[in-house]
């Protein structure tokens, strides 16, 4: 009797065991596919983010923290003064009324306060260029000063082909709809020649239109949730999609994202956790990170040391792409290319002509509007149907008050009636081996310099690296702006170059960039101090947040 019991409890004990073995199995292949890095763990960056203090250099101390001797000290102190007059004198008007305006204006109060590292906004307070501009010309902006800078902000990416461009669309469209004006619901007839375009464009069998990036991305993965019937997206670390919450499930994003994978781009572990797991309804793929393979989208508030890092190998992520297709052709899952900012940039058809991988699901945005709010999605039949033949109520939502909005489809229309146009498809010809060239004359140029700048580009996408340890990079953006160069509020992380620039473009751009570098250095921001490593800034940086986190603690307990 003992040992029949015996066996019946060791009969149920096994499937249980089975069970957490394969439970431990599956989350131990889901740890080895995460990132080691803060970004391919959202949760703890979250966690980590919130208990981050708050804390700024004093001037006295800003000038010398990596260790510079005093005449080194005294020399940037100098040139900072310098620095700042020059912005009070040049950008005044500018300067002047985004301080009105900041005050009332949320977005434009965050991008003012990241513009550099937490550490330095006090100092940096002094350098104001403001953010509002009063035209353009070719590849030009204009400042409320008069100011005229070469534009490489690329509007997030909007400006493809020049602003003069979407100039012209946005007139041109508004005449084609102006005699129905702002009608919704309705469809004005450009609508169907869009969708023809569209189609013809990515290969897809149907298109829905959006007002931004962000909802054409929601609806692709709710699209892929719907048909799939699985729950889960897997998202690659340091990948932008938008700020959805299942797309961020990091720092920026208030609650916890339970459907989302982060995983590692362009790895073996992320492969396998695709064949074996069941509930990935989606992998969605910027190919903007192929730049910076599972590293966030660089910006100069987070550049306290030199350790940025950027390269890209069009090689090797074809390669990821295609092996991405082939798991998701054999899984059932939706593979889908977020082209929002990338799109038509590396080529007439998108990533999926240049690379030559097809998506199941692709989503559009930016330049598509011809200069006006856009968001796209392109799939096949398959996966872009909303209801169910079979079970009527069972449908997969998607609609928006101004999605399809008259104006929006004329600009867009004019957009891709010009984007077939031989003067536009010869700025495509030779496209990636002109820019290629540029960046290493340019590298060659600033190596000649002896400066500790070099630039990596994917086509007309670049970004600035620093290759000496460094505690003040974040200050060549200013320089830059002094030499007549426009930048976002991401500075040197991001310059973006419209496809209009000549040869005279570039090389006036190239002569203002080796200028700022020069000045840099010249002015001490780069003294070498053999001793300074991008490990040694980091454990000063973890040493004064440790302090200044511990400081607060034991005087929150001190008692009133």
């Amino acid at each position: 009797m003992n040992e029949t019991l015996g066996l019946v409890a060791l009969g149920g004990a096994l499937p249980v065991a089975w069970y957490a073995l394969a439970s431990a199995k599956t989350r131990l292949e889901l740890s080895l596919a995460k990132h080691r890095s803060l970004a391919g763990h959202p949760r703890m960056a979250r966690r980590i983010a919130a208990l981050m203090p708050e804390y700024r250099y004093r001037e006295d101390e800003a000038f010398g923290i990596d260790g510079a001797p005093a005449d080194i000290v005294a020399r940037r102190r100098a040139a900072f003064t310098q620095l700042s007059e020059q912005f009070c004198t040049r950008f005044a008007r500018s300067a002047a009324l985004s301080a009105e305006a900041e005050s009332g204006i949320s977005d434009m109060r965050f991008v003012s306060a990241y513009r550099v590292p937490f550490q330095f906004r006090t100092l940096a307070s002094q350098l104001k260029g403001g953010s509002f501009v009063q035209a353009t010309r070719g590849v030009t902006v204009t400042d409320l000063d008069g100011n005229t800078f070469y534009d490489l902000t690329g509007s997030y990416g909007v400006n493809l082909f020049g602003n003069d461009f979407y100039k012209q669309c946005i007139a041109d469209g508004s005449a084609l709809v102006g005699e129905l004006g702002p009608v919704l619901g309705a469809y004005h007839p450009v609508v169907a020649d869009n969708v023809f375009r569209l189609k013809e464009i990515s290969g897809m069998d149907e298109v829905s239109f959006h007002m931004s990036g962000t909802e054409a991305v929601m609806q692709a993965v709710r699209l892929a949730r719907y048909h799939t019937r699985r729950t889960h997206l897997v998202r690659f670390c340091g990948a932008y999609h938008g700020w959805w919450g299942d797309v961020q499930p990091g720092i920026g994003n208030p609650v916890r994202a339970r459907d989302t994978h982060t995983l590692k781009e362009m790895d073996e572990a992320t492969l396998r956790v695709l064949r074996r797991r069941r509930d990935i309804a989606c992998v969605l793929v910027n190919p903007l990170q192929a730049l910076h393979p599972n590293v966030n989208a660089p910006g100069d508030s987070s550049l306290v040391d030199s350790s940025r890092r950027a390269a890209y190998s069009r090689e090797s992520y074809t390669r990821w792409l295609i092996q991405l297709r082939k798991i998701c052709d054999e899984r059932g899952i939706a593979l889908i290319f977020d082209e929002v900012f990338v799109g038509f940039r590396l080529a007439p058809g998108g990533a999926q002509e240049y690379f030559g991988v097809h998506a199941d699901l692709v989503t559009y945005g930016k330049t598509l509007g011809g200069g006006l709010p856009i968001g796209v999605v392109c799939g096949k039949h398959a996966w872009m149907k909303r209801f169910r033949d079979n079970a009527p109520a069972d449908i997969c939502f998607a609609r928006g008050t101004f999605n399809s909005h008259p104006y929006v489809m004329g600009a867009m229309n004019a957009f891709l009636r010009r984007l077939d146009t031989a003067p536009v498809r010869a700025l495509y010809d030779g496209l990636e081996d002109i820019w290629n060239g540029r960046a290493r004359a340019l590298n060659q140029r600033l190596t000649e310099a002896g400066v500790p700048v070099q630039v990596a580009n994917f086509s007309t996408i670049w970004t600035v690296t620093y290759t000496q340890p460094a505690c003040y990079n974040w200050l060549f953006q200013h320089y830059l702006r002094l030499e007549g160069l426009a930048l976002s509020w991401v500075g040197s992380g991001r310059l973006i170059f419209s496809l209009n620039y000549s040869a005279a473009d570039f090389d006036a751009v190239a002569n203002r960039i080796v200028r700022a570098a020069l000045a840099m250095q010249r002015d001490g921001w780069w003294w070498h101090n053999p001793a300074l490593t991008n490990n040694s800034i980091k454990r000063r940086l973890l040493r004064e947040i440790a302090r200044e986190f511990f400081s607060r603690k034991i005087v929150s307990r001190v008692p009133i």
